[in-house]
């Protein structure tokens, strides 16, 4: 498979058997869910582009909607078989590519942790603040109460 290229009638009868099926919808309610074949070809154009997803031509459906599904399909396996079944030995070059591109995911108690450390770093207060050295004793001024009880005397 060549870059740019949308995969033909042969490779999709290949390829479409290795990809989940999509639950229907219980409700009738929504958009109609886009067609799994332009979905594959946009996932494997951004693939070859190496273009973020907003940038996915219109041709193709939403790059919500493709980079949802290419999770989906990486997260479960998916994906690899079909890149190997289009791409031969090249799909292991592209699949490390992609893998590069990919944030990684943070739990959220990790990314609160991280969070705490450097806000911690962020207000450090070197040790001389906490133990100044001993100043000249300045006298406290005096207190109103003192005041009027010197004027009542």
């Amino acid at each position: 498979m060549n870059p740019y290229r949308e995969i033909t009638d042969e490779e999709w009868q290949r390829v479409a058997p290795l990809l989940p099926e999509l639950r229907p919808r219980i409700e009738m309610r929504g958009r109609p869910l886009a067609d799994t074949r332009s979905v594959l070809n946009g996932v494997l154009w951004v693939m070859y582009s190496g273009a973020t997803w907003s940038a996915i031509p219109r041709r193709y459906p939403s790059y919500q909607t493709c980079h949802r599904r290419f999770k989906s399909w990486y997260e479960s396996g998916a994906l690899k078989p079909v890149t190997e079944q289009l791409l031969g030995a090249a799909s292991e070059d592209l699949c490390r590519l992609m893998e590069a591109r990919m944030r990684t995911h943070i739990s959220a108690p990790k990314k609160r942790a991280a969070a705490r450390r450097r806000a911690r770093a962020a207000f450090r207060v070197p040790p001389a603040v906490y133990n100044p050295a001993p100043a000249t004793p300045v006298p406290a001024p005096p207190s109103a109460c003192a005041a009027s009880f010197k004027q009542a005397a």
